[in-house]
């Protein structure tokens, strides 16, 4: 089991090559981030269905109240990161079908190529690196 896998950083994949003249977002390129994104998806699952059954199986009957309480903010805590998981479930299945409908690795706010060295860094990137920062600023000063 994957501890803590919404990081991609945890999941083990080799960087890829690109070869010389290679065509950005070739079929190879989609496939390395077809994988990149299972993989990552596939332990998220595996770290959800873990907490399930760890839940099922602690007992909840402490007689210490302090222990009780202990023992439920950490579910809370644990439910919280497992919910943040499912989302990006539900981010990852969103980029793969961008994967298959040819339209992944290009900025939506400007179209230009995202970059493979970004998308291997978050793969669920939408955005290239100027428009997100541009982005971040907004959101900042709307706060």
């Amino acid at each position: 089991m994957l501890e803590n896998a919404n990081q991609i950083s945890d999941i083990s994949f080799a960087p890829y090559v690109q070869g010389e003249n290679e065509e950005y977002m070739s079929d190879l390129q989609l496939a390395h981030f077809r994988q990149i994104l299972l993989k990552w998806r596939q332990a998220l699952q595996q770290d959800i269905s873990d907490t399930v059954g760890h839940l099922q199986q602690e007992p909840m009957n402490h007689a210490d109240p302090l222990d009780r309480a202990t023992q439920q903010e950490e579910m809370t805590l644990e439910l919280r990161t497992r919910d943040r998981e499912s989302k990006l479930i539900r981010k990852i299945d969103q980029t793969l079908e961008r994967i298959r409908e040819d339209d992944y690795g290009y900025c939506d706010t400007c179209g230009i190529e995202i970059g493979v060295r970004r998308l291997e860094a978050r793969p669920t990137a939408n955005l290239c690196v100027d428009c997100k920062s541009i982005a971040e600023i907004k959101e900042r000063v709307q706060r």
